[in-house]
Formats: C-alpha cells, sequence, structure tokens
C-alpha cells in the first residue's frame, strides 16, 4: 500500500512539474513574440572578440547598424570595410537586410578579406511597414523596406545603451569610436548632422526648392502639421549617420512615435509634395523637433552625390572624417565626385553580381 501511496505520489509530481514546464515555455515564447514585434530574426551569430581586442582591453562592444539591399549591396560592404580599418575598437556590425540577400552576404563577407568581421545579419519583415508607408500600385518596386530599419534599433541590437547608424553610400576616413563618443544632452535620444549648421549647409535640391529646413520637408497646409506648431524655417537635420541613445529611446517610446506619423501621412498626406530625400526623413523630423543633439559636421560631409560635379576640394574631402553621398550619383556608379576614395575601400563580389549592377548603373547615368 505505502509503495502503491508513493508510485501515484511520484506520478503526480512529476505531471505537475510538466504542466509548469509547459506554461514556462509557453511564457517564454510569448515574451520573444512580444519583445520582437517587428520579425527582426537574428541569422549568423558573433564570433569571439578577436585577440588584439582582449589583449588591448578594447572589448567594449561599439555596435554599428546598416542596411544593406541586394542592389546596392557594394555600398554597405564598402562602408564597413572603410570603418574596420580605421578602429581598433570592439565594432559590431548589425547587417540588416531582407532575406533574398543573406546568402549573396555571408558569402562576400566569408571568402573575402572581411572574414575577419565581427557581424550579425538581421533579416527584416517589410511586412511591419503595412498601412504605414503609402505604396502606388504601379510604382510598388520604388518602396525600400530597408530605409526605415532605423526606426527599430531597439529591437535591433536590444542590449546597446548605445549605437551609430549610417547609410550604405557613407565612407569613414577616421576612428568611428569618436562618433560613438558623440555626447548626447539629457533627455535626447540621437544626435544627428544639422544641415544649417554644417560645413554642407543651404544646399538647393534641383526640382525640390529648399531642402534644408521643415518646409522642404513636411506640407505646412495642413492643419494636423500646423498644430505642431513647428517654425518652418527650422533648420532641418540628415539621418543617415546618427548617434542613439537607446535608454532614452526606448523611454520615450521613439519608435511608435515615429509609427504614429508614418501612419498618419498615409491618412492625410502630410510630406511635402516636392519632396526630393526619402520619406524617411519627415516622421523623424517632427518627433526629434528641437529634441536631438549634434554630432561635428565633419562626421557627416555629404551631398557627394548630388551632382556629377565636384563640390568639394580634395583638401577638404581628405580631411573629412565620413563622406557620405547622398543623392541620386552614387561612388560606385562611378560618375559621382571622388568616386577614387569609395573605389579605394571596395571589396569586389566574389559572386560577380554586384559587377553587372554597377555597369547597368553606369550605363543609366550616362544617358
Amino acid at each position: 500500500v505505502n509503495i502503491s501511496i508513493l508510485i501515484v505520489a511520484v506520478v503526480i509530481f512529476l505531471l505537475v512539474l510538466h504542466h509548469n514546464f509547459l506554461g514556462l515555455s509557453d511564457f517564454l515564447k510569448q515574451e520573444l513574440s512580444d519583445s520582437n514585434p517587428v520579425g527582426l530574426q537574428p541569422i549568423d551569430f558573433i564570433p569571439a572578440v578577436p585577440q588584439r581586442l582582449e589583449d588591448e582591453g578594447n572589448d567594449k562592444e561599439i555596435s554599428v547598424v546598416i542596411a544593406a539591399s541586394d542592389e546596392r549591396l557594394g555600398g554597405a560592404i564598402a562602408a564597413m570595410n572603410s570603418i574596420y580599418h580605421h578602429t581598433k575598437s570592439n565594432v559590431v556590425f548589425y547587417i540588416v537586410t531582407l532575406n533574398d540577400t543573406v546568402d549573396h552576404l555571408r558569402l562576400w563577407l566569408s571568402n573575402t578579406a572581411l572574414k575577419n568581421l565581427r557581424y550579425r545579419i538581421l533579416d527584416f519583415d517589410p511586412r511591419v511597414l503595412e498601412g504605414k508607408v503609402q505604396v502606388d500600385p504601379q510604382k510598388a518596386d520604388t518602396l525600400k523596406p530597408l530605409t526605415f530599419a532605423r526606426f527599430y534599433l531597439p529591437y535591433l541590437v536590444p542590449h546597446a545603451e548605445k549605437v551609430i547608424y549610417v547609410d550604405d553610400d557613407i565612407i569613414v576616413q577616421d576612428d568611428i569610436l569618436e562618433l560613438y563618443n558623440t555626447p548626447l544632452k539629457p533627455g535626447h535620444a540621437a544626435a544627428f548632422s544639422d544641415d544649417c549648421d554644417s560645413t554642407t549647409n543651404k544646399v538647393a535640391v534641383r526640382g525640390a526648392g529648399n531642402q534644408y529646413n521643415y518646409i522642404g520637408f513636411l506640407d505646412y497646409k495642413k492643419e494636423t502639421i500646423r498644430k505642431l506648431a513647428m517654425k518652418a524655417n527650422t533648420c532641418s537635420f540628415n539621418p543617415g549617420v546618427f548617434v542613439a541613445n537607446l535608454t532614452e529611446w526606448k523611454l520615450q517610446n521613439i519608435t511608435k512615435q515615429l509609427e504614429k506619423w508614418m501612419a498618419l501621412n498615409v491618412a492625410e498626406e502630410l510630406y511635402s509634395r516636392t519632396l526630393a530625400g526619402s520619406i524617411t526623413t519627415p516622421p523623424l523630423l517632427i518627433v526629434f523637433y528641437k529634441q536631438h543633439s549634434s554630432i561635428d559636421p565633419m562626421w557627416n560631409v555629404r551631398h557627394l552625390g548630388s551632382s556629377a560635379g565636384k563640390r568639394y576640394s580634395p583638401q577638404f574631402v581628405k580631411a573629412a572624417k565620413l563622406l557620405h553621398w547622398n543623392g541620386h550619383f552614387k561612388p560606385w556608379g562611378r560618375t559621382a565626385s571622388y568616386a577614387e576614395v569609395w573605389e579605394k575601400w571596395y571589396v569586389p563580389d566574389p559572386t560577380g553580381k554586384f559587377s553587372l549592377i554597377r555597369r547597368h548603373s553606369e550605363a543609366y547615368e550616362a544617358k
């Protein structure tokens, strides 16, 4: 009888334990699902810290986020190569891409001189943008979902307190640690390069009017914009390079704020009709209105891609800490100014695929 009671007790205990384990498993699955609402899935894991960094005590991670679309993959490769070769710090790249680009990217990184890069590849799910971006059915292919990856930084690098975001059309010529150490004022979630204060200020974009203040990006005829009481001549900023304090970003729920303005634009068309820049800029301008710090303008010397001519002197370009080819003329098309500077950091595609893209780009620009 005692043995039977003992067996029954053990069976009951095991059943209770099993039930609790299943409950914990469901809870953890729910937690993972809730903490990663945008479908960002890590694909590759970061290798160990190189011995040289451990020996020098530089093991603090500097997180750099960059988006890598297949047709611009060579740009992201060159950008990462230039960052890697100008620092002794423990830089880890968080490369955001689409699922059909992963194999090409992994092959490029593992079969070239970039095999020692520390990185993690993240797959971005475009469905997160549903209802938040106006898509013209006849121009559906013009939507570039990866341009919105910067809105989701806390989900891309959940463990980091601070990150750097860079576009793929940049080249770094100094130690990225200096940019990372940019001081942010209390209560500021990000630091950008202000257009009016920068070395590249007051650049008029042909056919688009004034693109260095708020009226160049937002439609001040709309009541929703007027109610914000944002001065139309307020200096805009460039979101292609910035430093983010993710602790403050989370506290202020910046991502949700940005999504709110994206959805409102779909409903009310709040952006300027003459907008020439990326449609990612207007919601950032609204959310960070007079609530952002500034980076050194030499860390975002831009507009190199706004024309095929040379805007800056060779001495100035050499002194720049970061060169940015924002605009139509990309350095991998060869017609952009100072494309030879970019070429120095480009690592040839082992598959040859990007070489074909470059030839098509050059042919298009030549027309």
